[in-house]
């Protein structure tokens, strides 16, 4: 059973659960989530021989939560993960992240290949650095009611879900994003939650222990510290611009829901079809039938197989490496994802 504590990084207090002894592993939740989100993968991962951790990421649940907009963008969320890394005494991961969290680990990878070995995305796509401002582009092609605009100013979203928390995790949990135009853009008057209903049933693999776990700490927290990532989308693409058309070179993963908006919609399906660009060392893309956006929630079974299976390939690459050191070469070399 995982345990947790609270650890000291990158001058925030980062609250964690983690399970498990061996090569580390560090699982990177997204919005509105909480480390809570993993807890099909921990015991299973941790059971395959390794040391897993799951953080309540910056701004979220039990973790610090900085007043500045400017603290949540992808540098102090990258910066986090390599100083957690840092403060558990080791000096390499796999990393893995779903949602907000994908963007954490595929970045924490093309940044730092030097203490991420390998890295695993859920739900979102590598990153594939757009021409412009995202949400300048947004405008540009007439669209005003996506809900990264509806995020932008803050306490309008924050008063909407913190006006009844239990209602708003039922609707965004149970409702997920397999419809577009029912969660990812914005009716006039109608906010993100839309049409709510409290007898809403939930899907069955969301127990009411569940939502009630989520919603208590989202009751203690507010929602504000989430919405700040989405303050940054297009410093995010400031920021990144040394990384222009950058490869993530390791060993690598995706795995999405096949009613999962965030992949189906025009973009998202291209940048689905397109990812070996980005990912060279692509082991598998997996996109399990019938899930949707929770898809580590819904389907665990499939979920945890294919990440043991990748964490298990790395420790097995890790084997190569002390052989390849010993003649001279990376492991890099011996498996072709370097030059």
């Amino acid at each position: 059973m995982p345990s947790s504590r609270t650890i000291s990084a990158n001058g925030i207090e980062i609250f964690m659960l983690e399970q498990g002894e061996g090569p580390l592993v560090v699982l990177c939740h997204g919005w509105p989530e909480l480390s809570y989100s993993w807890r099909h993968q921990i015991p299973a991962i941790a059971a395959a021989g390794f040391h897993v951790v799951a953080p309540d990421m910056r701004g979220f649940g039990r973790t610090s939560a900085p007043a500045d907009i400017a603290a949540y963008s992808i540098f102090d969320n990258v910066g986090d993960m390599v100083a957690l890394v840092a403060a558990l005494g080791e000096k390499q991961a796999v990393i893995v992240g779903h949602d907000w969290g994908a963007p954490v680990a595929w970045h924490a990878a093309m940044f730092r290949p030097d203490i991420f070995s390998a890295v695993a995305g859920l739900s979102v796509p590598p990153p594939f650095r757009g021409r412009g401002r995202p949400l300048d582009t947004l405008c540009e092609s007439g669209i005003t009611n996506f809900y990264w605009q509806y995020f932008q100013t803050p306490g309008v979203a924050e008063r909407e879900f913190e006006r009844d928390v239990d209602l708003t995790m039922r609707t965004l949990l149970g409702r997920g994003f397999s419809d577009p135009s029912a969660s990812l853009f914005i009716e006039d008057g109608k906010g993100f939650l839309g049409g709510v209903s409290a007898d809403r049933p939930l899907p069955d693999w969301l127990g009411e222990a569940d939502l009630a776990y989520f919603s208590e700490a989202y009751r203690k927290s507010g929602f504000r510290g989430g919405l700040n990532w989405y303050r940054n989308i297009d410093r995010n693409w400031e920021l990144t611009a040394p990384w222009q058309g950058a490869q993530i070179r390791q060993p690598s993963l995706f795995i999405a829901g096949s009613k999962d908006s965030v992949i189906t919609g025009l973009i998202g399906a291209k940048r689905v079809a397109d990812m070996a660009r980005v990912l060279p060392s692509l082991r598998q893309k997996l996109i399990i039938d019938g899930a949707g956006h929770w898809i580590q929630q819904e389907r665990a079974d499939e979920v945890n197989a294919a990440l043991k299976a990748a964490a298990e390939g790395l420790r097995d690459m890790a084997s190569a490496s002390t052989i390849a050191r010993r003649r001279g070469m990376t492991v890099g070399r011996v498996y072709g994802w370097e030059e």
